[in-house]
């Protein structure tokens, strides 16, 4: 019998397709074909990466995607998306990795700013194979099963001499990028998800490049993916990403078309159902999400967390 066999790349891994067409099959082909069928069984995790500045956080990962043949979704890649889903280029600068200032950390674009970066987090590790690099990935899909989150650090005096070298900059001008780096990250994490990005129970590990070279470094986390990944933990680790997906689809419908006013808005997924939470000032706006929200997600049990700070029908 004359078959062809190819692999087709899809967004979840590879799949084995037949065809009746030019290719003779013979017994020489069932090694090549045993390889492949291991090659498909080979489990896919999604890795988010945080680094201080100058710690090889971008070399490692870019040198770590050619290894494993995953995507490496950048800085650049990631405020595309957030730019391509509609937030405004010269806001960008306000939140981007930063700490907010006192206004900026008040006004509705915090807010707004958050909605798009989830969504643009979300969105690309539901693609598959992909390193994400920074704003807060590690956070955003912490309760991943499949996720392999991880810290790269290095001394001061490491970092300043790297800085040095790389930008021919003095003692004082290389360690006022360190500092101004580390206290923005810190800021950005305790502001937009309350955590404090130098405690290393956040991560999987936290690797030193100081120690590490950039070779070492991917080689170590590379053998760390292939012991990490099972099929159990993958298909559990897509389930949680389209359920988190789902959820904050719902909530940028919520603000984004039908304007919704409820502050600190999330939507959060178990089972079968999904319960709104946030700050409103009214029940009568919350009744309102909740319709909107059983419209847009029909067959789930639509519930309300959100706290009514001030009812103006009582008055």
């Amino acid at each position: 019998m004359r078959q062809h066999f190819f692999l087709t790349k899809t967004k979840f891994g590879f799949i084995f397709k037949k065809d009746l067409r030019n290719f003779n099959l013979n017994i020489c082909c069932s090694k090549v074909l045993n390889c492949l069928f291991a090659f498909l069984e080979v489990c896919m995790a999604i890795i988010a990466i945080s680094r201080q500045v100058a710690a090889l956080g971008d070399e490692v990962a870019s040198r770590l995607s050619e290894k494993l043949n995953y995507r490496f979704i950048n800085r650049k890649e990631i405020e595309e998306r957030i730019l391509k889903l509609g937030f405004k280029p010269d806001k960008l600068k306000k939140y981007d990795e930063k700490k907010p200032g006192f206004f900026a950390s008040l006004v509705k674009e915090r807010d707004e700013y958050l909605d798009y970066l989830q969504t643009a987090i979300l969105d690309a590790a539901s693609e598959g194979n992909c390193i994400l690099i920074g704003r807060g990935a590690f956070a955003v899909l912490a309760s991943l099963p499949n996720l392999l989150s991880l810290r790269f650090v290095a001394s001061n005096e490491v970092r300043l001499e790297r800085l040095k070298k790389e930008f021919n900059w003095n003692d004082k001008l290389a360690q006022c990028r360190i500092d101004e780096s580390d206290m923005n990250r810190r800021g950005f994490h305790k502001s937009f998800f309350n955590i404090d990005i130098d405690d290393p129970t956040q991560y999987m590990a936290v690797l030193n490049t100081g120690i590490f070279d950039v070779e070492k470094t991917s080689d170590a986390i590379k053998v760390m993916v292939e012991h990490f990944s099972t099929p159990e933990i993958e298909k559990e680790g897509l389930k949680k990403l389209s359920e988190l997906q789902k959820c904050q689809h719902l909530v940028n419908k919520l603000i984004f078309n039908h304007k919704i006013k409820i502050e600190f808005l999330r939507a959060v997924m178990e089972d079968n159902v999904i319960t709104l939470q946030g700050v409103a000032d009214s029940s009568v706006l919350v009744e309102k999400a909740l319709n909107i929200a059983r419209t847009e997600c029909p067959g789930f049990e639509i519930k309300s967390s959100v706290s009514v700070i001030q009812d103006f029908k009582a008055y």
